[in-house]
């Protein structure tokens, strides 16, 4: 049951909106890790041609279906054709996994926030600060309900006064930070013991240069394989978010410009959070430090701020209060893919599945939290490394189902109703669709393929041929 006069109020309010889902954390976390583990340049060559092509079929697909239905994912399927509901049931599982985690995520940024903003962060420097942090029982609960509780209070005040208000307040500041931290940081310099010195140039140059050294088909598609689960977490494409967010556009949106620059707005983040991490880390700890994976921001991040000197603890602050920023925004839109879900579900007003979602996510987050002590167990994954529990639901939602959601809706679209099904409601305004072609070769020829092909990686099926 969705709220009658529940939309966007403009363009601007929209693409803000779905920029605020799309850049996030996957941006400022995920995607810096991920390219400092891949290979730097190569791995982000790999992401923008994907950004180009397959970002752009299934962001246009999610939110022209949201928008044609004026459906949430639960029930916009079913709309299309009636067999296929079950694609919306599966939509619906992703966000409900990446909730249990996502407020989690959100409170270490808090924390990390709280240290810098009371003291001068020295504390946070030590190599066991973050493990101590996320290994003890409450601390770690205590700051994902300070975040959880701001999550759920933005979903509860709804569309207009809540989503579209706090994005046109918070995306213009973060750009701002990003941007003001990235170009200090390609400034700085470093000279070690034994003289060699390292600057935020060259760190920039290893962040850009791809290096096809010892690459193997199997090294190939594990790249592949991140780059295409981190477009899936950036854009938030294959979870229901855009197709909830496209069922409250109106209809004289031009949706082609509003995709195209949701589409801009999160890859230059993302691009702008590489350039912000990677050659800062590597003028202070080299090539070793860009390797610290998830870590990468919790335990490498804080000796760079050290290393800055004075001035470090100032960036420290604006640096966590952007990610901040980021993680608000796309725990907002997760939690209000759940909420406008069960409203149809369950049919129940707003305020009553703010409850229900805030308890769920409490409750769940608080396990996750736990899957670090009292919890904590090793779960090996199909690509060969070990897990707890975030990761565990992180590689579930990311890396399976959602390749195997956008292989079924490629099939859906391309091949049961056909292109034209989303390529007319896009030009709905008489808009042009310039890349009306491509997408339609795209939804048919090239995602079915290539999603088979990166679940069989995911499942492990992969590697009884690589």
């Amino acid at each position: 049951m969705k709220e009658k006069g529940s939309s966007f109020t403009g363009s601007l309010g929209f693409v803000l909106a779905a920029a605020g889902s799309a850049v996030g954390v996957g941006n400022i976390w995920r995607f810096p890790y991920l390219c400092a583990k891949d290979g730097g340049g190569l791995f982000l060559l790999v992401y923008l041609i994907l950004v180009a092509t397959f970002g752009f079929v299934l962001l246009t697909t999610d939110i022209a279906i949201g928008r044609k239905t004026k459906q949430n994912a639960l029930k916009a399927f079913g709309t299309i054709q009636r067999k296929w509901k079950f694609l919306g049931y599966l939509t619906f599982l992703v966000p409900t996994l990446i909730m249990t985690y996502y407020s989690v995520i959100g409170g270490w940024i808090v924390k990390y926030f709280c240290v810098y903003l009371a003291s001068d962060g020295k504390e946070a420097v030590g190599d066991g600060y973050f493990t101590s942090f996320i290994s003890s029982k409450v601390s770690p609960i205590v700051f994902m309900l300070v975040f959880l509780a701001l999550t759920a209070w933005i979903v509860y005040r709804g569309v207009e006064k809540g989503i579209e208000k706090y994005s046109k307040i918070i995306m213009p500041g973060l750009i701002l930070l990003i941007v003001g931290i990235a170009i200090f940081g390609l400034t700085l310099s470093h000279q070690d013991a034994d003289g060699t010195v390292r600057t935020g140039m060259q760190g920039l140059s290893i962040y850009l240069k791809p290096d096809f050294t010892g690459l193997t088909v199997k090294r190939f598609l594990e790249i592949l394989l991140d780059a295409m689960s981190q477009l899936f977490f950036s854009l938030s494409v294959s979870m229901g978010i855009m197709v909830t967010y496209g069922s409250y556009v109106k209809d004289e949106v031009h949706l082609n410009q509003s995709i195209n620059q949701i589409e801009l707005f999160d890859t230059g983040v993302a691009f702008l959070a590489g350039m912000l991490i990677i050659p800062s880390v590597f003028v202070f700890l080299g090539k070793e430090g860009m390797a610290a994976g998830p870590s990468l921001i919790f335990i490498s991040l804080p000796k760079v701020f050290e290393a800055m000197g004075g001035v470090g603890r100032i960036i420290a602050i604006a640096f966590f209060l952007m990610m901040g920023f980021a993680a608000l925004t796309s725990a907002v839109s997760v939690m209000e893919t759940l909420v406008a879900n069960c409203m149809e579900l369950f049919h129940k007003t707003r305020k009553q599945m703010c409850l229900m979602i805030g308890v769920y996510s409490l409750v769940t987050a608080v396990l996750i939290c736990l899957g670090y002590n009292v919890l904590y167990f090793e779960f090996p994954l199909p690509n060969g490394s070990t897990a707890q529990l975030l990761d565990v639901m992180d590689y579930i939602s990311n890396s399976f189902l959602m390749p195997f959601i956008s292989l079924l809706t490629s099939i859906l679209i391309g091949w049961v109703v056909g292109p034209k099904w989303i390529t007319s409601e896009v030009e709905r305004n008489g808009e042009t669709f310039k890349r009306e072609g491509l997408y339609s070769f795209m939804i048919r020829y090239v995602v079915p393929v290539v999603m088979l092909i990166l679940f069989l990686v995911s499942t492990g099926f992969a590697n009884l041929f690589f």
